[in-house]
């Protein structure tokens, strides 16, 4: 993605240290909710590099294509994952909007043709942009409104204590949505560049 310099450093660093909260949740749980963290890691990290700025790193032109190729096969894993739930469905989403960048990136002509050069046009269909626009922009207002805090009823826990949530050595459940919140505002930013 090739925007302002600042932003895509701020855009590596928040998907970067997604990944890396994504990977300590991992090891904290088991299960399906740790294959959902393992692919929310990889989510993480393929977001980070694909933001990094043009001037640090220009990837070679075969990179594009492995890239789709990881990411082809994350929603190959997440198609048959679907089956086992509605948030599934989502990694499927990203990974599809995963290989769909990578592709446009890899076109001649495109956002990532040359170091240098920045595209005037779209580099991909603008209805199939769009489309993922609006439903990350549709997750991200929703997921933003889960996280608002509901106040407590009156007088709290009897004995004066804060509620704990089931927080771990990695957060709660909020935590994990702000990960995700975080993902799919990074997803935004990186489509609007594209």
């Amino acid at each position: 993605m090739h925007g302002p310099a600042l932003s895509g450093w701020l855009l590596v660093a928040l998907c970067a240290v997604t990944g890396v909260y994504c990977l300590l949740r991992m090891r904290a749980c088991a299960g399906e909710e740790r294959r959902a963290a393992g692919g929310e890691a990889v989510m993480g990290f393929g977001m980070a590099f694909m933001a990094l700025p043009a001037a640090v790193l220009t990837p070679p032109e075969w990179s594009w294509a492995v890239y789709a190729a990881v990411f082809g096969a994350t929603a190959l894993h997440g198609l048959l994952a679907v089956r086992h739930g509605g948030h599934h469905l989502h990694h499927l989403v990203g990974s599809l909007a995963m290989v769909y960048m990578a592709v446009a990136m890899a076109v001649p002509g495109g956002p990532g043709a040359h170091a240098g050069h920045t595209a005037t046009g779209a580099g991909g269909i603008p209805v199939l942009t769009g489309g993922l626009l609006l439903y990350y922009a549709a997750y991200v207002l929703r997921a933003g409104a889960r996280l608002v805090p509901v106040t407590a009823p009156a007088g709290g826990p009897a004995d004066g204590s804060a509620p704990t949530g089931g927080a771990g050595r990695t957060g709660g459940p909020e935590m994990t949505l702000a990960c995700r919140l975080s993902m799919a505002l990074g997803m935004v930013a990186m489509l609007v560049t594209l």
